[in-house]
């Protein structure tokens, strides 16, 4: 994803119709804690070793234990949610080809740029459909994850 500064979104509502493909904007940033880690594990039941034991994450070359690669994504998409810019969204449709590029471990501070790659009306053309591109940096500019959520947004 490259983008282009001319197409940066100021803060406001957008509807369908207010974007093209290229537009961006960027989030806030949060802190990945252990407290979330640590709750995601007991409402999802993922107490995989590497989320919870440091010793065990180290022993695979972890500098400690890491935070699931689904508490990260759910965090993206909330900080997108609370976002300046604020989409027009009815419901997201599916996320895809989501990587895990990096590691994030309790104390990195997340966030995300957020590019409209396609967009077309839905088949009854009353709403709208836009594939978003997700960069999901830490507080060193490290690309963390990144992919794609497909979203449904109202026309106007």
């Amino acid at each position: 994803m490259i983008a282009n500064q001319d197409n940066l979104l100021k803060a406001g509502k957008y509807y369908f119709g207010d974007l093209s493909i290229g537009s961006f904007f960027k989030t806030g940033r949060i802190v990945v804690t252990e407290t979330h880690i640590v709750n995601f594990a007991g409402i999802t039941g993922d107490f995989f070793d590497v989320h919870m034991d440091d010793e065990f994450a180290r022993e695979l070359g972890f500098p400690s234990r890491i935070a699931h690669g689904l508490l990260v994504l759910s965090m993206i998409d909330g900080l997108k949610n609370r976002a300046d810019v604020q989409l027009q969204a009815v419901a997201s449709l599916g996320w895809k080809d989501w990587n895990f590029k990096a590691p994030i471990i309790s104390g990195d501070s997340i966030k995300a740029t957020i590019m409209v790659v396609s967009m077309r009306p839905t088949s009854a053309g009353d709403r709208g459909i836009v594939e978003l591109e997700f960069n999901v940096t830490n507080q060193d500019d490290k690309v963390v994850q990144n992919g794609k959520n497909a979203l449904l947004l109202r026309l106007d």
